[in-house]
Protein backbone atom coordinates (compact mmCIF):
# COMPACT_ATOMS: atom_id res chain seq x y z
CA UNK A 1 0.00 0.00 0.00
CA UNK A 2 1.26 3.47 -0.86
CA UNK A 3 0.81 6.79 0.89
CA UNK A 4 0.03 7.54 4.52
CA UNK A 5 -1.84 4.93 6.53
CA UNK A 6 -4.91 6.48 8.18
CA UNK A 7 -5.65 5.07 11.65
CA UNK A 8 -8.64 5.29 13.98
CA UNK A 9 -8.10 4.38 17.65
CA UNK A 10 -11.10 2.89 19.50
CA UNK A 11 -10.64 2.41 23.25
CA UNK A 12 -12.65 3.53 26.28
CA UNK A 13 -9.49 4.43 28.21
CA UNK A 14 -8.24 7.93 27.47
CA UNK A 15 -4.65 7.13 28.43
CA UNK A 16 -4.54 4.25 25.97
CA UNK A 17 -5.95 6.38 23.16
CA UNK A 18 -3.58 9.25 23.85
CA UNK A 19 -0.56 6.97 24.25
CA UNK A 20 -1.15 5.14 20.98
CA UNK A 21 -1.94 8.40 19.23
CA UNK A 22 1.42 9.87 20.29
CA UNK A 23 3.36 6.73 19.33
CA UNK A 24 1.75 6.39 15.91
CA UNK A 25 1.75 10.11 15.27
CA UNK A 26 5.54 10.06 15.43
CA UNK A 27 5.67 7.73 12.42
CA UNK A 28 6.13 9.49 9.05
CA UNK A 29 3.90 7.03 7.19
CA UNK A 30 1.03 6.86 9.71
CA UNK A 31 -1.63 9.43 10.55
CA UNK A 32 -4.13 9.12 13.42
CA UNK A 33 -7.31 10.57 11.93
CA UNK A 34 -9.63 10.08 14.89
CA UNK A 35 -10.55 8.37 18.15
CA UNK A 36 -13.62 6.57 19.50
CA UNK A 37 -14.58 5.92 23.13
CA UNK A 38 -16.88 2.96 22.46
CA UNK A 39 -17.83 0.47 19.76
CA UNK A 40 -20.84 2.42 18.51
CA UNK A 41 -18.76 5.54 18.05
CA UNK A 42 -16.07 3.48 16.31
CA UNK A 43 -18.58 2.30 13.70
CA UNK A 44 -19.76 5.88 13.15
CA UNK A 45 -16.22 7.26 12.90
CA UNK A 46 -15.23 4.64 10.33
CA UNK A 47 -18.19 5.76 8.23
CA UNK A 48 -17.18 9.43 8.60
CA UNK A 49 -13.39 9.18 8.34
CA UNK A 50 -12.73 6.10 6.14
CA UNK A 51 -9.56 5.00 7.97
CA UNK A 52 -7.31 2.27 6.58
CA UNK A 53 -6.84 0.60 9.97
CA UNK A 54 -8.91 0.60 13.17
CA UNK A 55 -7.15 -0.19 16.46
CA UNK A 56 -10.04 -1.83 18.32
CA UNK A 57 -10.33 -2.56 22.02
CA UNK A 58 -12.60 -5.53 22.75
CA UNK A 59 -14.19 -4.57 26.04
CA UNK A 60 -15.96 -1.26 25.51
CA UNK A 61 -19.38 0.13 26.54
CA UNK A 62 -22.47 0.51 24.31
CA UNK A 63 -21.10 -1.84 21.65
CA UNK A 64 -18.19 -4.18 22.31
CA UNK A 65 -15.23 -4.51 19.97
CA UNK A 66 -16.43 -7.81 18.52
CA UNK A 67 -19.80 -6.47 17.41
CA UNK A 68 -18.21 -3.21 16.26
CA UNK A 69 -15.72 -5.20 14.18
CA UNK A 70 -18.52 -7.22 12.62
CA UNK A 71 -20.40 -4.06 11.66
CA UNK A 72 -17.32 -2.31 10.28
CA UNK A 73 -16.25 -5.28 8.18
CA UNK A 74 -19.78 -5.73 6.84
CA UNK A 75 -20.23 -2.05 5.98
CA UNK A 76 -16.78 -1.08 4.73
CA UNK A 77 -14.68 -3.07 2.31
CA UNK A 78 -11.41 -1.26 2.98
CA UNK A 79 -11.02 -0.64 6.73
CA UNK A 80 -8.94 -3.32 8.46
CA UNK A 81 -9.44 -4.00 12.16
CA UNK A 82 -6.51 -4.66 14.47
CA UNK A 83 -7.74 -5.87 17.85
CA UNK A 84 -6.11 -4.62 21.05
CA UNK A 85 -5.98 -6.89 24.08
CA UNK A 86 -4.44 -6.79 27.54
CA UNK A 87 -3.72 -10.51 27.59
CA UNK A 88 -1.58 -12.64 25.39
CA UNK A 89 -4.73 -14.46 24.33
CA UNK A 90 -7.88 -12.75 25.51
CA UNK A 91 -10.82 -15.16 25.63
CA UNK A 92 -12.61 -13.00 23.07
CA UNK A 93 -9.79 -12.59 20.55
CA UNK A 94 -10.78 -15.61 18.47
CA UNK A 95 -14.35 -14.30 18.32
CA UNK A 96 -13.03 -10.99 17.01
CA UNK A 97 -11.03 -12.80 14.34
CA UNK A 98 -14.13 -14.69 13.27
CA UNK A 99 -15.97 -11.37 13.13
CA UNK A 100 -13.46 -10.17 10.55
CA UNK A 101 -10.53 -8.66 12.46
CA UNK A 102 -7.21 -8.90 10.62
CA UNK A 103 -5.18 -9.69 13.71
CA UNK A 104 -4.36 -8.44 17.19
CA UNK A 105 -1.75 -6.69 19.29
CA UNK A 106 -1.05 -6.58 23.00
CA UNK A 107 -1.65 -3.21 24.64
CA UNK A 108 1.89 -3.25 26.01
CA UNK A 109 3.38 -3.52 22.52
CA UNK A 110 6.38 -1.32 21.83
CA UNK A 111 6.12 1.67 19.51
CA UNK A 112 7.87 -0.32 16.79
CA UNK A 113 5.58 -3.34 17.22
CA UNK A 114 2.52 -1.11 17.13
CA UNK A 115 3.62 0.71 13.98
CA UNK A 116 4.72 -2.51 12.27
CA UNK A 117 1.39 -4.12 13.19
CA UNK A 118 -0.53 -1.27 11.60
CA UNK A 119 1.61 -1.53 8.45
CA UNK A 120 1.20 -5.29 8.19
CA UNK A 121 -2.57 -5.15 8.52
CA UNK A 122 -2.86 -2.17 6.15
CA UNK A 123 -0.94 -4.17 3.55
CA UNK A 124 -3.49 -6.98 3.76
CA UNK A 125 -1.39 -9.43 5.76
CA UNK A 126 -2.60 -11.29 8.84
CA UNK A 127 -1.08 -10.37 12.20
CA UNK A 128 -1.07 -13.60 14.17
CA UNK A 129 1.87 -14.42 16.40
CA UNK A 130 2.94 -18.09 16.13
CA UNK A 131 2.56 -18.62 19.89
CA UNK A 132 -1.01 -17.42 19.72
CA UNK A 133 -1.82 -19.27 16.51
CA UNK A 134 -1.33 -22.59 18.29
CA UNK A 135 -3.73 -21.59 21.05
CA UNK A 136 -6.27 -20.30 18.54
CA UNK A 137 -6.24 -23.70 16.86
CA UNK A 138 -6.80 -25.36 20.22
CA UNK A 139 -9.69 -22.98 20.94
CA UNK A 140 -11.39 -23.70 17.62
CA UNK A 141 -11.05 -27.43 18.21
CA UNK A 142 -12.65 -27.04 21.63
CA UNK A 143 -15.71 -25.13 20.43
CA UNK A 144 -18.95 -27.06 20.58
CA UNK A 145 -19.96 -25.82 17.14
CA UNK A 146 -16.66 -26.83 15.54
CA UNK A 147 -17.99 -30.04 13.89
CA UNK A 148 -20.77 -28.06 12.16
CA UNK A 149 -18.32 -25.40 11.01
CA UNK A 150 -15.86 -28.03 9.88
CA UNK A 151 -18.54 -29.79 7.81
CA UNK A 152 -19.52 -26.54 6.12
CA UNK A 153 -15.92 -25.61 5.44
CA UNK A 154 -15.11 -29.09 4.16
CA UNK A 155 -17.61 -28.66 1.34
CA UNK A 156 -16.37 -25.16 0.49
CA UNK A 157 -12.68 -25.93 0.14
CA UNK A 158 -13.32 -28.87 -2.16
CA UNK A 159 -12.62 -26.53 -5.09
CA UNK A 160 -9.07 -25.81 -3.93
CA UNK A 161 -6.17 -27.48 -5.70
CA UNK A 162 -3.68 -29.53 -3.72
CA UNK A 163 -1.16 -26.69 -3.81
CA UNK A 164 -3.76 -24.11 -2.77
CA UNK A 165 -4.72 -26.29 0.19
CA UNK A 166 -1.05 -26.53 1.13
CA UNK A 167 -0.71 -22.73 0.98
CA UNK A 168 -3.88 -22.31 3.05
CA UNK A 169 -2.44 -24.51 5.80
CA UNK A 170 0.78 -22.48 5.85
CA UNK A 171 -1.23 -19.23 6.05
CA UNK A 172 -3.05 -20.68 9.07
CA UNK A 173 0.29 -21.48 10.66
CA UNK A 174 1.16 -17.79 10.52
CA UNK A 175 3.67 -17.79 7.66
CA UNK A 176 4.05 -14.72 5.43
CA UNK A 177 4.05 -14.93 1.63
CA UNK A 178 7.84 -14.76 1.60
CA UNK A 179 8.12 -17.57 4.18
CA UNK A 180 5.64 -19.74 2.29
CA UNK A 181 7.55 -19.15 -0.95
CA UNK A 182 10.78 -20.21 0.74
CA UNK A 183 9.13 -23.29 2.24
CA UNK A 184 7.68 -24.39 -1.11
CA UNK A 185 10.70 -23.20 -3.14
CA UNK A 186 8.71 -21.00 -5.51
CA UNK A 187 8.59 -17.27 -6.29
CA UNK A 188 6.76 -14.99 -3.85
CA UNK A 189 4.63 -13.73 -6.75
CA UNK A 190 3.40 -17.29 -7.25
CA UNK A 191 2.29 -17.48 -3.63
CA UNK A 192 0.47 -14.15 -3.95
CA UNK A 193 -1.43 -15.60 -6.90
CA UNK A 194 -2.33 -18.72 -4.89
CA UNK A 195 -3.52 -16.60 -1.97
CA UNK A 196 -5.70 -14.46 -4.24
CA UNK A 197 -7.28 -17.56 -5.79
CA UNK A 198 -7.90 -19.10 -2.36
CA UNK A 199 -9.70 -15.98 -1.17
CA UNK A 200 -11.84 -15.82 -4.31
CA UNK A 201 -12.76 -19.51 -4.27
CA UNK A 202 -13.68 -19.47 -0.58
CA UNK A 203 -15.36 -16.06 -0.70
CA UNK A 204 -13.07 -14.68 2.01
CA UNK A 205 -11.95 -11.11 2.66
CA UNK A 206 -8.32 -11.55 3.69
CA UNK A 207 -5.59 -13.86 4.98
CA UNK A 208 -6.87 -13.80 8.54
CA UNK A 209 -10.27 -15.07 7.47
CA UNK A 210 -8.44 -17.74 5.48
CA UNK A 211 -6.57 -18.78 8.64
CA UNK A 212 -9.79 -18.91 10.66
CA UNK A 213 -11.40 -20.91 7.85
CA UNK A 214 -8.56 -23.43 8.03
CA UNK A 215 -8.98 -23.84 11.79
CA UNK A 216 -12.72 -24.44 11.45
CA UNK A 217 -12.20 -26.83 8.57
CA UNK A 218 -9.77 -28.83 10.72
CA UNK A 219 -7.06 -28.41 8.08
CA UNK A 220 -4.84 -27.42 10.98
CA UNK A 221 -5.05 -29.24 14.30
CA UNK A 222 -3.35 -28.89 17.70
CA UNK A 223 -0.11 -30.66 18.29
Amino acid sequence: MSGTIRVLIADDQMMVREGFSVLLGAMPDIEVVGEAVNGRQAVERVRELSPDVVLMDIRMPELNGIEATREIVAADGSAKVLVLTTFDLDEYVYQALRAGASGFLLKDASARQLADGVRVVAAGEALLAPSVTKRLITEFSRLSEAPRLASSAQAAYGDLTERETEVLVLIAQGLSNAEIAARLVVAESTIKTHVSRILVKLGLRDRTQAAVFAYEARLVTPG
